[in-house]
């Protein structure tokens, strides 16, 4: 039987509230009606061993899905497959039931505000290097493969307008740093990725993100990155501007506070909100890395209460600090989990799908590495999931493919909308 989500029910509430210039209207999307998710959720549901969890998640297969505010689409949700931060990207998250869509913030030349995962990774992610007149513009122009040395560049979004940006093509994160030609550079896409989605994707402001997203009726959760280039920007646009200038996009726009999960890995960030944008402040998002160096995770647990003192109530560490394994070789959480939890912080985490095929050997990474011994097969991230929800306690979970959350988010019946 066909139904239609309560995305629908809620779109009407979400875009009468928001302000759309001409400009971004064609940034709206009609509503999707019906959740999709393709085949992976069902494949790693069989490659699991035979067990309760298994059991449980074959028991959903044949059910109509729902969003899930737990499903956060990590730069878009479709970015195992296609170009990241894209709007085909964010479209493809929502329609494999991503709740929440990610746009990590960057600044452009012209001080305007767009969606990538650095501030210097256009070489990488777009095909800036293959246009000269803007190549010419990066900080390090395209520079071939020679003399034993890899093909190189660095170009940021500070290093050119708005305009200029909007020009520019998204493609699979990567570079052959073999190539002797700007066009061969451009193909560096690894092996386990795709580009069969990567054919000139839709790059996005944020205010294009902000109208694209509403008018899906969801919500969002964008990601101020650290600059990469010398703060003040140009000798007077400060951190504290940058970090204001974000939320005043969501202001300007209409989105109410309690739709916007606002997140960065600079502390002092999360402490500007919380003074000095209370209503945004209160669901802001401390992306912590502070235990990735060697034998740096102890030191992380105990910057816990520090956290909670100042009123910090979301820390969003990667997979690999809430887990670990006990000698049974299961997995458990982690110290840095049961601390959280003893503290009243509520943990989001990062990020299922960001990785090579466990299957592959590939889960010695940041998000795997904690429990790489114990990761065998590629249905074992189920497995992960399951200890992330059951024991944990996380209450969303960022995945470069939404569809994988968004089953067992249906199948256990969390945060569905």
């Amino acid at each position: 039987m066909r139904f239609l989500t309560p995305i629908v029910a809620g779109l009407a509430v979400g875009s009468a509230a928001l302000h759309v210039d001409s400009e971004y209207k064609k940034f709206q999307h009609e509503p999707i009606t019906r959740i999709q998710l393709g085949p992976r959720p069902y494949y790693l549901t069989e490659d699991l061993d035979d067990g309760p969890l298994k059991k449980k998640l074959q028991s959903c297969a044949n059910d109509e899905m729902r969003p899930s505010k737990w499903s956060l689409g990590h730069r878009g949700g479709g970015t195992l497959q296609i170009p990241e931060h894209s709007l085909q990207s964010s479209i493809a998250g929502a329609r494999m039931g991503a709740g929440i869509l990610e746009c990590d913030v960057a600044f452009t030349k012209d001080r305007q505000l767009v969606c990538r995962h650095s501030q210097c990774d256009l070489h990488t992610t777009t095909n800036i290097v293959n246009i000269p007149e803007l190549n010419a513009k990066c900080t390090q122009p395209f520079q071939p493969a020679a003399d034993g040395k890899p093909a190189s560049a660095k170009c940021c979004t500070s290093d050119i307008t708005l305009k200029e940006f909007k020009s520019l093509c998204a493609k699979m994160d990567g570079a052959n740093t073999t190539a002797t030609t700007p066009e061969d550079y451009l193909h560096g896409t690894p092996a386990w990725r795709t580009d069969l989605y990567a054919t000139c994707a839709t790059i996005l402001s944020l205010k294009e993100h902000i109208a694209l997203t509403d008018s899906l009726g969801l919500d969002f959760t964008p990601e101020l990155k650290k600059a990469e280039v010398e703060m003040p920007f140009e000798g007077d646009y400060t951190q504290e501007d940058y970090a204001q200038q974000m939320i005043d996009e969501f202001k300007e726009m209409g989105i109410k506070p309690s739709r916007v999960w606002a997140q960065s890995f600079q502390y002092s960030d999360i402490l500007y909100w919380l003074k000095k944008e209370p209503e945004f402040g209160e669901q802001a998002v401390y992306l912590d890395e502070k235990g990735s160096a060697s034998a740096a995770l102890p030191a992380a647990v105990e910057k816990l209460a520090q956290y909670k003192e100042d009123g910090v109530r979301i820390v969003a560490p990667p997979l690999s600090y809430l887990v670990t394994y006990n000698d049974d070789d299961e997995i458990v959480p982690s110290k840095y989990a049961t601390e959280a939890k003893k503290l009243g912080l509520d943990i989001i985490s990062w990020s299922l799908e960001r990785s090579p095929p466990i299957s592959s050997g590939a889960a010695k990474d940041l998000y795997y590495g904690s429990v790489a011994k114990v990761l065998k097969r590629d249905g074992d991230m189920y497995k992960l999931v399951d200890v992330l929800w059951q024991q944990v306690g996380i209450i969303g979970l960022f995945s470069d493919w939404s569809a994988t959350v968004t089953y067992y988010a249906n199948c256990f019946d969390i945060k569905l909308v």
